[in-house]
Order: structure tokens, then C-alpha cells, then sequence
């Protein structure tokens, strides 16, 4: 058996790619458009993922829908060589961090859909520093 990919649903494609791909720094490797069931599938990958497995795919359903957010999702994750880094260059960007990387380990941050996003710190946890300890929650995660 092979994990192959994590689908979302998404209610704008310009705005989730601006997220997933100009924000959080994933590629777009394929867009298809399917006209009977009226909606379109893109499948994004981190920079050192195979192309073919352990995707993100984005699901845009043509007919306008009301998503509505639950627990029993739970989050996507990614791993960064460096937490501190990567979540100013979030923040640069805009993007609220919801649970700051208190510990050096752990960051959850939300798409434009209310999608939770882990990111943790590859290897050991980083040395606990400013401005990071001090740092509140922000919203759900």
C-alpha cells in the first residue's frame, strides 16, 4: 500500500493557491478540469515530495457550496528545517499564526478555507527563544 494524496475541498482557487503555493511554498504538478462532474482537481507538492505520492489535492466543485469545518478532519502537516524561519516568512507574508512555535517544535497555522496546517520543526526541537515564547494563540486550530 502507498499514501498517495490528502484532498480539501476549496471554495476560490485564487486564493488557496496564493496560500498553499505562494505563502507556504508548494508547487502545482497538475490541474484537471472535469466538465460532467463540473469541477477541478489540482494536486500540489512540497519540494521534496515524490510527484506522484503524498500530494495535497485542492477539489474545486464548480456549483458554489458552503463547506462547513469539522474536528474529525483534523490538520495536514508539514516539516521545515527550521520553525522560526518559516513562520516569520508567514507572517511577512500575512499569515496568522494560531498556535505559535512556543516549544521550537510546533506551529498550526489556517488556510482561506479554516484549513488547520501543522508545521513542525524537523529533527530535535530548536532552542526556546523571543519572540516566539511569549507569543498567544490566535483563533482555533
Amino acid at each position: 500500500m502507498k499514501y498517495l494524496h490528502t484532498m480539501v475541498r476549496i471554495e476560490n482557487i485564487e486564493s488557496s493557491l496564493d496560500f498553499y503555493c505562494n505563502k507556504l511554498g508548494l508547487k502545482e504538478i497538475r490541474r484537471t478540469d472535469h466538465k460532467e462532474g463540473r469541477f477541478t482537481l489540482i494536486f500540489l507538492a512540497s519540494e521534496n515530495s515524490d510527484k506522484n505520492y503524498a500530494l495535497l489535492e485542492l477539489t474545486y466543485n464548480w456549483d458554489k457550496e458552503n463547506y462547513t469545518s469539522g474536528r474529525n478532519f483534523g490538520h495536514l502537516a508539514y516539516s521545515v528545517p527550521n520553525i522560526y524561519d518559516f513562520c516569520q516568512k508567514l507572517i511577512d507574508k500575512g499569515v496568522v499564526i494560531n498556535r505559535p512555535p512556543r516549544d521550537g517544535r510546533m506551529a498550526f497555522i489556517k488556510s482561506p478555507d479554516n484549513i488547520s496546517i501543522e508545521i513542525l520543526q524537523e529533527g530535535e526541537a530548536l532552542p526556546i527563544k523571543e519572540p516566539w515564547l511569549s507569543m498567544k494563540n490566535s483563533g482555533s486550530w
